[in-house]
């Protein structure tokens, strides 16, 4: 017999098999879909085994020399997934496998995560015990059956080693899992409301077809307990089910939900957790322990197997795209896994993404809307123009904000505030000659962050002491330019009485466990007004928020991204959701172009009017959902390079595709990153065939100096 493997190199000329003999002491061992150590040129390497055959070859084979896994790592169904994958993203067939794996068992010996135990002691007999620290010991087990061997040695080191050499105690070792899912915390079922049920049966009606629903809920509406109530209908047909989330801001209260309601059935995969803690729960979800995964991105390839719906919630999420290689879109790939387990999608969201609401309108998708908030209103939403707020001296908050968080605060009620930019300042300038700190190594300003006293790059993480001195031309009295999320922490403190804020962006929840601390923090009470960045904008849940704001809400209207109104609606209204969840809610906008249809549609709640406007936009423009989009992006150190490279690709696409409008190359928003230059070539078309082909033949032109990539379908264009 042989085993066809698929090795652990990415090159182009390597994405396929190799035929290797099994040796007689590994048949049984050698399985499709396990890990092998075979020999390739001149070293030993790791592979996965795709297949195995009888076949005879005239010339010798080489023996595989080691099995990695007792069990197949990768399930029949992954397997096909991968090569979904491939052909979707041009990716190489082992970037796809390795992208479905954690950390502990992907091929590279430098991420090995061992399983963890831990040591209990038995008690086998009582005889001879000869001292009062042996019957202490011997006391531990009256109640137990097995105590941790900690618990002994804490007592008498000597005196444990003792029972344990004379047989009155035997160790016993048990596997222990580095995630806990102990709650005291208490989900009941809801009753649902006449809205909810009928979303509710007209899902159930569908559980064991491969349907695919768009469930668009105003923010508030119930969605959750929707899912929940699928999920539980699911699990009474021996079924399991898949839910994703965004973004791991989401995770604390969404898992604190589940657990409450399912226990110890779920298992969790983000990027929050450490390495073993996701081979631990890789390992649950393999086992078949837990039958609930919920998860960021990467989870949709958790080993998961006989499902019977996947849930998408914040569908339109632009978190839901990968944005290295393999570039995956994680919607796509439950769609595929749908259909091989016959089951529904929902994908659910208060602003769903424009191809989502097409699909839904042109009978793709199954359209379930929630028009109404559980608590039965929605927020009242006031504009604040800051031109004319300016003129009166406010240049951070407006007179009306101002008096709305002083109102809550003496009502004990909690504020929340987006301003969507970290750091202290955005850039220093010099008022002289207009010199701004600019990152060596990226084409964006410096950001400064106060609290470390340090101009920090937000892309390379470059870092420097604050600027005191304009090197041009010798200026001292440099203008810190901008407003980020600590110079506001700062502000609010300092100018509103009673404030008691907390703070939640990428600098505040760096490390292992402050999501859930500032998130439980708030929801404690123990401050009064949450500022952060676009994290806080969705999924979250406080009873007590009676006003949300946003601050600059027009200025990602200013990105180069035919999305950037549909990204400004989006965020505006999942914003304004976090206001009255259970009681009366306002939200207030700020910003110099509150005129923006984007905006006004936000703040009436108006999402079919926003849809008309935007699609009547993107008509015109030849813009997705009626034009494909896909990026071939150019990379590398010499720009003159780059130009070039970029320059041949965009003259073959044009030559060689028709009906396809071929845009560039143009600069990426920031030409630089790290010392690398980005162009970029943008094809728009309706047909995918013979365009695919194309790229293909551009991406294995470059693929062995990896400086071209291609991005299908991106999201956002640019970025």
């Amino acid at each position: 017999m042989v085993a066809h493997v698929l090795i652990e190199i990415k090159a182009s000329s390597l994405d396929k098999t190799f035929t290797y003999n099994i040796p007689d002491d590994l048949k049984g061992k050698v399985k499709v879909g396990v890990r092998v150590i075979v020999p390739f040129s001149n070293r030993d390497i790791e592979g996965f085994v795709l297949k195995i055959s009888d076949d005879k070859y005239d010339y010798e084979l080489k023996n595989i020399k080691s099995v990695i896994d007792l069990e197949p790592v990768l399930n029949t169904e992954l397997l096909e997934l991968g090569k979904f994958v491939k052909k979707k993203t041009l990716c190489n067939l082992i970037t796809a496998y390795q992208a479905m794996l954690p950390n502990g068992v992907k091929a590279k010996s430098n991420n090995k995560v061992n399983i963890k135990y831990e040591s209990y002691l038995v008690l086998n007999n009582t005889l001879n015990i000869k001292n009062d620290v042996q019957k202490r010991i011997i006391d531990l087990f009256n109640s137990n059956d097995k105590i941790l061997k900690s618990d002994a040695l804490n007592i008498s080191i000597s005196a444990t080693n003792t029972l344990i050499k004379n047989g009155n105690l035997s160790i016993l070792k048990e596997e222990k899992m580095r995630t806990c899912y102990d709650t005291d915390y208490i989900n009941e079922k809801k009753v649902l409301n006449d809205e909810q049920m009928l979303a509710f049966n007209t899902i159930k009606n569908k559980l064991n077809t491969f349907a695919p629903f768009l469930l668009h809920g105003v923010t508030g509406s119930g969605k959750t307990e929707i899912y929940m109530q699928v999920i539980e209908e699911v699990l009474k047909n021996n079924k399991n089910a898949l839910v994703l989330v965004p973004e791991i801001s989401l995770t604390p209260q969404f898992i604190n939900n589940f657990k409450g309601r399912f226990g110890r059935i779920i298992a969790t995969l983000h990027s929050g957790l450490s390495n073993g803690e996701k081979f631990d729960e890789w390992r649950r979800i393999k086992a078949g322990v837990a039958k609930v995964v919920i998860g960021a991105r990467s989870s949709i390839f958790s080993p998961l197997e006989n499902i019977g719906v996947i849930i998408i919630d914040e569908e339109h999420s632009s978190t839901y795209k990968q944005d290295n290689s393999p570039r995956y879109s994680a919607i796509d790939v439950a769609l595929a896994r749908a259909k091989y387990h016959n089951c529904p999608v929902i994908l659910g969201s208060a602003t769903p993404s424009l191809e989502s609401y097409t699909r839904a309108k042109n009978g793709i998708y199954t359209l379930i809307t929630l028009k109404n908030r559980a608590n039965g209103y929605l927020p009242t939403v006031t504009l604040v123009d800051m031109k004319n707020e300016i003129r009166k001296g406010n240049r951070i908050i407006s007179e009306l904000l101002r008096n709305k968080i002083e109102e809550k605060l003496n009502l004990n009620e909690q504020v929340i505030i987006l301003l969507n930019r970290r750091g202290y300042t955005l850039n220093r300038t010099c008022p002289r000659c207009g010199f701004t700190h600019k990152c060596p190594n990226c084409d964006i300003p410096l950001i400064y962050h106060k609290k470390s006293d340090h101009m920090t790059c937000h892309y390379c993480n470059y870092t420097v002491p604050r600027l005191l001195k304009c090197p041009k031309c010798g200026e001292t009295n440099l203008r810190d330019m901008g407003l980020g999320t600590e110079k506001l922490e700062q502000y609010i403190t300092e100018t509103i009485k009673n404030a008691k804020v907390v703070r939640m962006d990428n600098d505040t929840t760096r490390t292992k466990g402050s999501y859930e601390k500032i998130i439980n923090d708030f929801k404690d009470n123990k401050h009064n007004i949450l500022i952060g960045t676009q994290m806080i904008s969705k999924g979250l849940d406080f009873p007590n928020v009676t006003l949300a704001a946003v601050l600059s809400c027009d200025s990602s209207l200013s990105f180069p991204d035919f999305r950037s109104s549909e990204r400004t609606f989006e965020l505006l209204s999942q914003v304004a959701g976090r206001s009255g969840r259970k009681k009366e809610g306002i939200v207030i906008f700020q910003g110099f172009n509150v005129e923006h249809y984007s905006i006004i549609c936000a703040k009436n709640h108006d999402y079919e009017s926003f849809y008309k406007k935007e699609m009547d936009i993107r008509s015109k423009l030849n813009y997705s959902p009626y034009f494909n989009i896909t990026a071939v992006k150019v990379r590398g150190k010499i720009f003159d390079i780059v130009k070039e490279a970029s320059e041949k690709i965009a003259y073959h696409m044009r030559n060689n595709l028709n009906d396809v409008n071929v845009l560039g190359p143009s600069s990426s928003i920031i030409l630089k990153k790290n010392n690398i230059y980005e162009l970029n070539i943008v094809l728009k078309y309706k047909k995918s065939e013979n365009v695919m082909k194309e790229l293909n033949f551009i991406q294995d032109m470059y693929r062995s100096d990896r400086k071209v990539t291609v991005d299908i379908d991106i999201s956002p264009l640019f970025i």
